[in-house]
């Protein structure tokens, strides 16, 4: 018991000694934060109040070992998400955080970014997933083909895994309905025309389609969309298949596609657009919803690996919206008609994640998925809804007019 003691003892004067190291981390944090703050409780025994200087999110964080810190600065977002699986910081409510790092990007700088070392091995792994016709497939199924059992716990009955669009008083479904009939009316094609979904989820937006007596040809690279699909639109005018974009032939009155180009990866924009474009009829529609990220952030953000890419989505990449618009525009495609409305993807996520911890705690996620799974998604959840209300992040339906009708 007495080695114990001493033991302890011995590694709370450590703990002592290092702190200020950590308190010059923080100095930097409380410099950065202009708009809202950080309530911190630290290791050493110390609170601290960061920023406070400009309206904003509050924060409450407690940092158990100051290894989270060290862990934020060298690995950014993928070190701060290991920090906070192995118990390094926790906090009642991580959203405000992501909130706050996102809404003062510009005023903390790299103080939460990943350094050079920790940068170039997360590229290097990225760069392997880029998305030929082999990776893609392979990328796709990593998220995508989770299960179905797994989606259908947590998302809303339509199964869509986008943002909604909502109405005040809209319910999470009500949302998507909503967002799926913006998109089809972009399109503006009736009953007997043709509509290609490229990136079809598990069949929402083409069962509505489908019920207008639209013609459907959806195609995704998950199995499992894809026979889910096929059985929820039989008796309709839809045909689901496990397609690449790229080899997509015939041309169709409409194109929809809803957040499936974030899939796509910077190297292969100009082969979307120019597939859209191709498979389009003159004079004829593609809505697109797309997430961006801002033109702020995209420097840093192309240069390195963030947690979504390394944890959750391989190969994907977001939205450079005027690189993207321009390669469109470059493809004979007018952009028209943009709404963007991140406020909304926010509320999706806070409901999925409402949804998704219910399904945690009533025991109707697959028993396939431990706990470490299990926490990562929670972490995925809420860090995406931070970048949203943070502003860094925005989703945007555009609507792309093929020149020559």
């Amino acid at each position: 018991m007495h080695g114990k003691v001493q033991l302890a003892q011995s590694r709370s004067r450590w703990a002592r000694s290092i702190a200020p190291i950590f308190h010059r981390i923080l100095d930097r944090i409380d410099d950065g934060l202009e708009l809202g703050a950080i309530e911190a409780a630290l290791p050493d025994g110390t609170r601290r109040l960061l920023g406070g200087k400009g309206a904003g999110p509050i924060a409450h964080v407690t940092v158990a070992n100051w290894r989270a810190l060290r862990r934020l600065v060298t690995g950014g977002s993928i070190g701060w998400y290991e920090a906070w699986a192995d118990g390094d910081w926790t906090s009642p409510d991580p959203v405000p955080i992501f909130d706050l790092f996102m809404r003062n990007r510009t005023t903390l700088g790299n103080v939460a970014r990943a350094k050079r070392g920790a940068r170039v091995a997360a590229r290097l792994i990225h760069a392997l997933r880029h998305n030929d016709r082999r990776n893609a497939r392979r990328n796709i199924a990593a998220h995508y083909d989770l299960g179905n059992d797994f989606y259908e716990a947590w998302l809303d009955p339509t199964l869509t895994y986008s943002s909604a669009l909502f109405a005040p008083g809209d319910t999470l479904e009500a949302g998507q309905h909503r967002k799926l009939a913006a998109i089809l009316d972009r399109l503006d094609v009736p009953a007997g025309g043709t509509v290609l979904e490229i990136g079809c989820g598990w069949g929402s937006l083409a069962e509505a389609a489908g019920k207008r007596g639209i013609k459907v040809r959806a195609i995704t690279l998950a199995q499992e969309q894809q026979r889910h699909v096929a059985a929820r639109t039989r008796g309709l005018p839809v045909a689901a298949s496990l397609t690449d974009y790229r080899d997509v032939e015939g041309t169709y009155d409409g194109i929809a596609s809803i957040e499936m180009v974030e899939a796509v990866g910077e190297r292969y924009w100009d082969d979307y657009l120019a597939a859209v474009s191709r498979a389009l009829k003159p004079g004829g529609r593609a809505a697109i919803q797309f997430i961006k990220i801002a033109e702020d952030v995209w420097p840093a953000y192309s240069s390195n690996v963030d947690f979504i890419q390394a944890c959750v989505f391989p190969g994907g990449m977001l939205i450079h919206e005027p690189r993207f618009r321009a390669l469109a525009e470059a493809h004979g495609l007018a952009w028209r008609d943009r709404h963007a409305f991140g406020e909304d993807y926010a509320e999706t996520l806070r409901q999925w994640r409402i949804r998704f911890d219910a399904a945690v705690a009533e025991g109707r996620l697959p028993a396939r998925f431990d706990p470490g799974f299990i926490d990562l998604w929670r972490f995925y959840l809420m860090y995406c809804e931070g970048g949203f209300r943070g502003g860094g992040i925005d989703v945007v339906q555009i609507t792309l007019a093929k020149e020559g009708a």
